[in-house]
Formats: C-alpha cells, sequence, structure tokens
C-alpha cells in the first residue's frame, strides 16, 4: 500500500501541513487505499500559530519504499534562517537517500529550503512561497528557481509555493494516481471547486466550471457526471433540483458561463477520449455509455 509521509517540523505552518493530508484524508473516504503517516525530527514540534503536538514518531522510524512520499511543510523564517536548522544533516541525508530510493520528495512553502540542504535542487526547478523565492534561488545557486507558480515536478520533486498552493500540490498528485474524475470528488468533498494547475492552464472538465457555491447547478453538475447515458433532457434535470427549465438555463449559464448542453457534451467527449483507451470496447458501445445517439455521432464530436 502507498504511503503519504508527512514530516512536521518545529515552527510548522499549520495549513502547509494539514490542507494535503486532508486531500489524501478526503481520498481515503472515497476508497483510496493510501496510509498516511507523521514524523518529526526534533523533539515536541510547535507550530507557528502556538499548536503543540502529541508523540510523534521520529522520521528514522519511516518505513518507506520506491512509489512513497514525502513531504515538507513550512516552516518559520527565523527557524529556516537558524544554525538549528542548517544543522538538521541526519534529516537533510535522509531525504536525499528517500529520492535515490524511488521515494518521492515534496515541500510545501519554505519546505524546499529542506530539499535544498539535501541536495535535491541541483538543476532542479523548483518553488516556494513569493516572499522567499530570491533568497532560496541565493542559498542554493544551482537551483532553477521558478516564480509566479503555484508547483512544480521535476527530478523526481515536487515543491509548491505557500500556504494553500499545499493543497493544489496534492490535488495534482492525486489526479497523477487516481484520475480526473476520482479527484474531483475529492476536491467536491472539500469544498475546492476549482482545481488550479502548476501554472494554471492546464483543464480538467471534471474540476472546470465549479468556481461558483450554487448547490442546485453542482447537484445537477454531479448527476450529469454520474449519468451520462442518459438523455439528461433541460426538463428532467430541472425537475430534479426543482427549478424551471428556463430558470435552470439561465443560473447554469451564469455560474458555470456555459450552457448545460455545452456542459454535457464536453463530459461525454471527455468520457469518450479515455474509453477510447480500452481497445476491447468498441465506438458503438463507447457512444451507447456515453449518452451518444449514434457511433457516427461520437465520431463527428470527437473530430471538433
Amino acid at each position: 500500500m502507498k504511503k503519504m509521509a508527512f514530516i512536521i517540523p518545529p515552527t510548522v505552518e499549520l495549513l502547509d501541513l494539514s490542507g494535503p493530508a486532508q486531500v489524501f484524508t478526503e481520498a481515503k473516504v472515497y476508497g483510496m487505499e493510501i496510509d498516511i503517516e507523521f514524523y518529526q525530527f526534533s523533539e515536541e514540534p510547535i507550530s507557528t500559530a502556538g499548536l503543540g503536538f502529541g508523540n510523534i514518531a521520529n522520521f528514522k522510524a519511516a518505513n518507506l519504499k520506491e512509489g512513497d512520499f514525502v513531504f515538507v511543510p513550512g516552516m518559520d523564517n527565523e527557524y529556516v534562517n537558524s544554525i538549528s536548522f542548517k544543522a538538521e544533516r541526519a534529516f537533510f541525508n535522509w531525504l536525499k537517500e528517500c529520492s535515490e530510493k524511488g521515494i518521492t520528495v515534496c515541500s510545501i512553502c519554505s519546505g524546499a529550503f529542506a530539499l535544498g540542504h539535501a541536495g535535491l535542487l541541483k538543476n532542479t526547478e523548483c518553488t516556494t512561497h513569493w516572499r522567499r523565492v530570491d533568497a532560496l534561488q541565493l542559498q542554493f545557486p544551482q537551483a532553477k528557481v521558478v516564480a509566479d507558480i503555484l508547483y512544480i515536478k521535476s527530478n523526481n520533486v515536487y515543491t509548491s509555493a505557500g500556504i494553500s498552493a499545499g493543497i493544489d500540490l496534492a490535488l495534482a498528485i492525486l489526479e497523477d494516481l487516481k484520475g480526473a474524475l476520482f479527484t474531483h470528488k475529492v476536491a467536491r468533498g472539500l469544498v475546492v471547486y476549482h482545481r488550479r494547475s502548476g501554472s494554471h492552464k492546464q483543464q480538467s472538465i471534471y474540476l472546470d466550471y465549479r468556481n461558483h457555491i450554487n448547490p442546485q447547478v453542482h447537484e445537477v453538475q454531479d448527476y450529469m457526471i454520474d449519468n451520462l447515458s442518459k438523455e439528461n433532457s433541460i426538463e428532467s434535470l430541472a425537475s430534479l433540483v426543482g427549478m424551471s427549465p428556463r430558470n435552470l438555463s439561465r443560473v447554469f449559464k451564469e455560474k458555470t458561463g456555459s450552457t448545460v448542453l455545452e456542459y454535457l457534451t464536453l463530459l461525454r467527449k471527455e468520457y469518450a477520449s479515455t474509453m477510447l483507451n480500452n481497445p476491447e470496447y468498441t465506438i458503438e458501445y463507447i457512444a451507447s455509455k456515453c449518452g451518444f445517439k449514434t457511433a457516427r455521432q461520437l465520431q463527428r464530436i470527437l473530430k471538433k
């Protein structure tokens, strides 16, 4: 079973830690089989908010293997610049050993400095909180520090910008592992309606068009995703949420920027593209599962 190991350093930023951890906790609710573990490298860590932690195992007790993940959240800048932090050679060497074993090492915010001390940022594109970008580049001149980006993967290392960007990083990892549809369900559970890409340019039909908080429109969107093979007429969808067809059409367009038919077509096209990867499925079978009346109609949509 894959493991997600979180390191809790002294002066940890709470959201850097809890945000990504909650993404994977929610993923377990939806059936993903992973272990979430927590470790420390200094006794009795306390967060920047003053919240302490209970008895936490030392990182040396972690039993990680190839394919697992290690996350290093951000810390108070004064601590990052301290002699105490820079003296944590045992921990930095352990991070390097993890990477050499094929374990993906990830950082949120100033956690990137730990990766730098571990030698994992050499010739590696990376990022951190915008306030710390210049300092990261200065301390680790061989790193390829990228500003104005939410997260980036390079050389088996993930780094992300500050605070809430850790959630975006975790969702991106989850999408790599479980696909866009599963990630959409997790994001919905977290009330994160719009997944941001590293450069904020990638698109996912399951997660885009969700940057609103209208519960009826979300219900209609969820229903269409789960029932693509049905007709999904505007009348039946409106009845589902107790609205008139005219009102649903107006509100859906207002909240998503797309008409109901346009959104439904995009969903069907995306699902069809996924099914086409399976050579055992005929084009006729795929068309029926996606709600198209004929294979020819599907082929015409795919060409657009």
